[in-house]
């Protein structure tokens, strides 16, 4: 019988790495996740299939099955394994925002390596051991701040969130979404559009950005 909560799925953390019975294994669950990985990177997330990394791996797909129960297994051990790359966490020896800016670009970072990552967002996941030390890491940051619980959680899901969408837009280039467009009938679009560019601010756009949604949520001014 299975200990998860009902309506969660077992978490593949939650079973044995592979099954008792069958021969000796020709590879191990990190082998499997670690070609998974490899095909996710080059093609996309949708080329990851147990028969494509079974063919990776020069075994049959029916092997794999002595270590995951489903793709889903797949899936959560890929995302798991890439937060690892977020190590080392910076110590928290300054102040608490600029330290979070610092894990915030490393998970920007790591979407930029992995475009992938940002569609398992989409699904019900079984959280891992890296992406719980993640979390610990960052409240780690924010324990001495008054602020609840609550606001700190969304404060982690907003760094996730604005992390995700500027590697997306990095992935996907730098074009004008306006290029070749008619905007005669749009004045105030035509004149912020040529006025003379000015000097570029201090900070990055990343930085102002969710520094100033976390300044909101943990450190609000006061009435």
């Amino acid at each position: 019988m299975s200990d998860a909560p009902p309506g969660r799925r077992e978490s593949v953390w939650q079973r044995p790495v592979r099954g008792s019975r069958g021969p000796a294994p020709a590879h191990s669950r990190d082998d499997i996740v670690a070609a998974a990985i490899a095909i996710a990177d080059a093609d996309g997330l949708a080329a990851v299939s147990m028969r494509a990394v079974a063919a990776r791996l020069e075994t049959g797909a029916a092997s794999l099955y002595r270590y995951l129960s489903s793709r889903d297994d797949l899936l959560d051990l890929m995302a798991d394994r890439v937060a690892a790359e977020l190590r080392p966490y910076p110590e928290p020896d300054g102040h608490w925002l600029d330290t979070l800016l610092r894990m915030a670009r490393a998970q920007r970072a790591l979407h930029e390596r992995h475009p992938w990552l940002s569609e398992l967002n989409q699904r019900a996941s079984a959280i891992g051991p890296e992406t719980l030390a993640f979390f610990d890491a960052c409240l780690g940051v924010m324990a001495p701040l008054p602020a609840p619980p609550t606001a700190k959680f969304e404060a982690i899901a907003m760094m996730n969130g604005i992390a995700v969408l500027f590697a997306r837009q990095r992935t996907a280039g730098g074009a004008s979404p306006f290029a070749g467009l008619d905007l005669t009938p749009y004045p105030h679009l035509v004149a912020a559009l040529t006025q003379p560019p000015a000097a570029p601010p201090a900070t990055d756009l990343f930085d102002r950005a969710l520094g100033g949604l976390l300044r909101g949520l943990l450190a609000p001014d006061p009435a």
